[in-house]
């Protein structure tokens, strides 16, 4: 017989290739000794055994090779369970091999896995059982782990450290096996060139400022941002300006009180659900309860604890004035006719409306000749839409119901708008345009729809 070989192993960075491919293919080579020989090899590197088989390179090219009629091979042999398969990976590949024709074999059943047999059934859920149980065991002893060194060591555990510090050597690995590799242990200490920037802003919000207005300034001096400051370990940011977020990072990142914080976001997703590539990539935060904060203080403060609360209060989103919920019916309804940008909701005068900067931000200054600001008033447009309808009565859920349920949004461009689809046409295939509505000045009612 002719076997295709899959291995994979979960990491590039510690973990040898070829060191991991021979072993599994070692194994593999054994199982079938006698009865076949391996003519093609697929192998997987820096994929989680929690990622389905179509979504990681090699596995997916496999399953594409055996559904072809003239495909070199007539099995697939594994190495190990665990290398391929996790939870119930199994049955959904092997099912989907055997509608080509193509047999699994495993080292675990010793050859062939028969879905027939109620022992390989069997063998089948517990080696899908052990897979996930391995990986919950390897995973819940790692975190404990690292909870006890944060708290209890204020140890460093790794990463980019935050803006305003750098790192410096702290002596001998503790791990005496860790020692021998020549591996050292790090901690924070201020970065002479951008802590002061740290501390700054810190004063400048504690004394009430806007974050869109220290961007903002930060911007116009000239001031290296996180990314641009440390180019090395963000590549994968632009790194060439400071936005809002980046500037609510650093007001929200309890680590410049001088204390270490460890997981305060993670990657753990549930176990019991289908995974993709998003979900394995995502970094969801974690709530203060899981949160590992060093009991001593394991690096200098750039600000005291007292500013530091002062400043997540300042942060608290404000209330309205009576206390009650905005509502904005036509949210993500209204497009900006000048940039085809999405308008987002704008409360102006006790009332609700929708504006659009054309992606101009706070943290920048607006540059000369850009467009100005669009503007449109809620119940301006809910009248043009009960205009349209020849419903003078209908409810302004209704409205909003109504251009929901057609797939339309309202494209606004000053004091002429139209109603267009929602999704746009392929070229060639009618217009876009359905009706539109004149105002007669601006802060006037709508006139009767033409056109």
């Amino acid at each position: 017989m002719r076997f295709a070989f899959y291995g994979r192993m979960s990491t590039t960075e510690f973990q040898d290739r070829e060191t991991s491919s021979r072993w599994q293919r070692d194994v593999a080579t054994e199982t079938i000794e006698g009865r076949g020989v391996i003519v093609a090899e697929y192998f997987d590197q820096g994929c989680s055994r929690r990622l389905p088989w179509p979504e990681r390179p090699s596995a997916a090219a496999l399953l594409e090779d055996a559904s072809s009629p003239d495909r070199g091979f007539d099995a697939v042999v594994i190495g190990e369970y665990e290398r391929a398969f996790y939870g119930t990976q199994f049955h959904t590949v092997v099912t989907a091999l055997r509608e080509h024709g193509v047999q699994l074999w495993l080292p675990e059943a010793g050859g062939p896995v028969d879905l027939d047999d109620p022992a390989h059934q069997a063998l089948m859920l517990m080696l899908g059982a052990q897979s996930q149980r391995e990986v919950i065991r390897a995973r819940h002893r790692v975190i404990s782990a690292m909870q006890a060194q944060t708290r209890g060591q204020g140890r460093f555990l790794g990463g980019r450290p935050p803006y305003g510090y750098r790192l410096l050597d702290a002596g001998v690995h503790p791990n005496p096996a860790h020692a021998r590799w020549g591996r050292r242990m790090h901690r924070l200490e201020p970065d002479p060139a951008t802590a002061p920037w740290v501390r700054w802003i810190f004063q400048q919000r504690a004394s009430k400022r806007s974050v869109a207005s220290i961007a903002r300034e930060l911007n116009e001096r000239g001031v290296p941002c996180p990314a641009g400051a440390d180019r090395a370990r963000n590549p994968h940011r632009p790194g060439t300006a400071w936005i809002v977020r980046t500037v609510v990072g650093i007001l929200e990142n309890p680590r410049y009180t001088g204390r270490q914080v460890w997981n305060r976001h993670s990657t753990i997703t549930n176990a019991d659900r289908t995974h993709t590539a998003d979900d394995l990539g995502a970094v969801p935060w974690t709530d203060v309860d899981g949160w590992a904060v060093s009991k001593p203080n394991a690096h200098p403060a750039l600000v005291d604890d007292t500013t530091f609360v002062a400043v997540q209060g300042t942060r608290a989103a404000r209330k309205t004035h009576d206390g009650s919920t905005r509502t904005y019916l036509l949210a993500g309804l209204v497009i900006c006719g000048v940039c085809q940008r999405r308008m987002y909701s704008h409360w102006a005068h006790h009332r609700a409306g929708y504006r659009c900067r054309h992606g101009h931000t706070s943290a920048r200054t607006r540059p000369p000749g850009a467009p100005k600001n669009v503007y449109v008033r809620e119940d301006h447009l809910l009248e043009g839409l009960r205009n349209r309808l020849a419903n003078p009565a209908a409810e302004p859920t209704t409205l909003a119901d109504h251009l929901r349920s057609h797939d339309q949004v309202i494209k606004y461009s000053g004091p002429v708008w139209t109603i267009d689809t929602a999704t746009p046409m392929e070229p060639g295939h009618g217009t876009q345009l359905s009706l539109t509505f004149t105002e007669r000045t601006r802060g006037s009612a709508l006139r009767s729809p033409v056109g």
